[in-house]
């Protein structure tokens, strides 16, 4: 018997343990020090926060974060792993990408998670998270290309590389890189089609 969605990403978490940062969060990051006059603390929220790495250094750096996944196992890491002193300005949820209302933030982080929204719900999952960035806000994250190996997974969504710029009409790409290689993914092997992505948002 095959396992069950929760216990695939509780193994996940597991192998996830005392990972590093994501270099797209840390270059992301950098991008908000060199920005001047800036009321802190700023909102942040950690989409797809998994095991809570890159929210406890938003917390760390004095974000007041919105960390949101789909599993209750993520949310209970996070809380577990953020230490009471930060935890004021920790708010969690739990819910699916087509059920989510994001408030506004001045950095929206999706590492690894967007592309497991269901194609039918990406586009209003992404109007979302443009509308809740402001002007001079940013987006960092990834995209799976369409010659990704998950392709035939149809609760995923893929992009071509015209299409995944497409999505950033309203901003300024402040990094782009596009990742074509195989490689390994909890699952196993898997030729890995990725789009690394930093943006801030320069129109309405």
């Amino acid at each position: 018997m095959g396992q069950t969605a929760e216990s695939r990403w509780t193994g996940y978490y597991n192998a996830q343990h005392n990972r590093a940062l994501r270099p797209i969060f840390v270059d992301a990051l950098a991008h908000f020090a060199a920005s001047s006059l800036v009321t802190q603390p700023r909102q942040a929220i950690d989409l797809g926060c998994g095991d809570g790495t890159e929210t406890l250094a938003l917390l760390e750096n004095n974000w007041q974060v919105l960390a949101i996944d789909q599993q209750a196992e993520a949310i209970r890491r996070v809380q577990a792993k953020v230490p009471v002193n930060y935890q004021t300005r920790l708010e969690t949820r739990v819910g699916a990408f087509e059920e989510l209302i994001l408030p506004p933030a001045d950095f929206i982080y999706a590492g690894y998670s967007l592309p497991f929204c269901a194609p039918t719900h990406f586009a209003s999952l992404w109007a979302k998270i443009v509308t809740a960035l402001p002007i001079g806000g940013r987006f960092a994250g990834q995209l799976f290309g369409n010659h990704d190996s998950w392709t035939s997974d149809p609760t995923m969504n893929f992009h071509t590389a015209e299409q995944a710029k497409q999505r950033f009409g309203q901003f300024e790409l402040e990094s782009w890189q596009e990742v074509e290689e195989d490689g390994n993914a909890f699952s196993g092997p898997k030729h890995w089609h990725i789009f690394h992505i930093i943006a801030r948002k320069t129109a309405s």
